[in-house]
């Protein structure tokens, strides 16, 4: 296997331009989009009256996952985030397990978040403005990081400032009714497990810093402040706007709800403010959808220089200092998903992938020595068993398919092994 040359056990072909407020809008503008504008109806759809329980469970997940993503990235600041950690930790197929499960699950968000884009901004449209959309962030990647991050911080700005308008207008509206906040009868266990399944795809842009590890400035030092900041903050905007959204419709009108923030600020009173959530949440799923892009390019870059993937995909942009390649490969893929998928099977697909992506990354934090950053030992072990439970609650059809690809990858890998030991003969 051959490798990039490294410098202190890091690759160093990418450049270091990304601060600690860079990782910051990076991480939101991953997850805002994803959880507010696609997430919660399918969670009350199966919580019914026990949403918040399942955002809360996924809440905790997310927070051991973070915490060991960030001790892990802080220590192998390099492309390529659990990828790299299990290799370095667990062994090779590990670390290819966890890559390949990240780039095949988030491809599928990709191809999720340029829907709702499409869905919010032309409904008879969507697969046709899906596809234009990918099209542009892939060009604003190739550009460069800086481009991409500037893009983020102006989604994101914009993003927060609609969702306050939300919160504000239905908490003050006479409609909103304390009472539809009650967990009943219908929040079952299996159910608030499913929603906690498929909230954890809100979540799950929280360690993106962390897969452009190789372009952090101090990544000791800044990663494990971004991360944690970047969940934090979120998880707040996510609590309100859940409860906002609850409070005027319900958890039954919120399950049936297309598009339920829409609906909420319609049920306040304040139908006026419709027309720009429609804007906020195309925009949100755009910041989101640049993000997603920026991660799995990088992923893919780490594993072509191991050649898990075809090695061309390796090469930096000698001007832009970005994986071009790679990411125009991608952009391809999510492309051509784009114009055929569904956005609420990608979820649940997406969601099985991710959370094997994050049980490698806390089975590889558990590995660490206190001399290393290890985290406290409990935080790990939830967070490993807390994906592993998360991932085979959600529907079945996401745990069949999620599996089937996972086989396919471990069988893909065998295969590769096979042929390079017979070449060695």
């Amino acid at each position: 296997m051959v490798r990039t040359p490294m410098t202190g056990g890091v690759p160093d072909e990418l450049e270091r331009r990304l601060g600690v407020p860079d990782a910051v809008v990076i991480g939101l503008g991953s997850m805002i989009g994803a959880g507010i504008f696609a997430a919660l109806a399918p969670a009350a759809h199966v919580a019914g009256s026990g949403l918040l329980l399942g955002l809360a469970e996924a809440a905790v997940v997310a927070y051991c996952n973070a915490t060991s993503s960030a001790r892990l990235a802080a220590r192998y600041p390099a492309s390529g985030g659990t990828y790299v950690y299990g290799r370095e930790r667990l062994g090779e197929f590990w670390g290819y397990l966890a890559g390949w499960a990240f780039v095949v699950g988030k491809t599928a968000s990709c191809a999720a978040m340029a829907l709702t884009v499409g869905a919010y901004v032309w409904p008879g449209q969507a697969h046709a403005v899906a596809v234009a959309v990918v099209v542009a962030l892939t060009a604003v990647n190739y550009a460069g990081v800086q481009k991409s991050v500037w893009v983020t911080r102006v989604i994101v700005a914009i993003v927060l400032a609609v969702l306050a308008g939300v919160v504000v207008a239905t908490l003050t509206s006479g409609t909103a009714m304390a009472s539809r906040l009650d967990v009943g009868a219908d929040a079952s266990f299996g159910g608030v497990l499913e929603a906690g399944g498929l909230l954890f795809f809100a979540f799950a842009g929280y360690a993106r810093i962390a897969t452009l590890g190789e372009e952090v400035r101090d990544p000791a030092r800044t990663i494990p402040r971004a991360i944690p900041l970047a969940l934090g903050i979120t998880l707040v905007v996510y609590a309100l706007v859940a409860v906002a959204v609850l409070v005027v419709l319900g958890p039954d009108r919120l399950a049936a709800a297309a598009t339920p923030l829409s609906e909420a600020v319609r049920a306040a009173g304040v139908g006026w403010l419709a027309p720009v959530v429609r804007v906020g949440a195309a925009l949100a799923a755009l910041g989101s959808l640049l993000a997603l892009i920026l991660g799995v390019s990088r992923t893919t870059l780490a594993m072509a220089r191991d050649r898990h993937l075809p090695h061309v995909l390796s090469a930096v942009h000698p001007r832009f200092r970005v994986p071009h390649r790679a990411e125009l490969v991608v952009g391809a893929v999510v492309v051509v998903l784009a114009a055929v998928a569904d956005v609420r099977g990608a979820i649940g697909f997406s969601s099985f992938g991710v959370l094997a992506y994050y049980a490698v990354a806390n089975a590889s934090a558990f590995t660490l020595t206190s001399e290393e950053g290890r985290p406290a030992r409990i935080i790990p072990v939830v967070g490993l068993a807390g994906c592993v439970i998360l991932a085979f609650a959600l529907p079945l059809v996401s745990v069949i398919s999620g599996a089937a690809v996972l086989g396919v990858g471990a069988a893909a890998y065998g295969v590769r092994r096979t042929l390079l030991s017979r070449r060695a003969v």
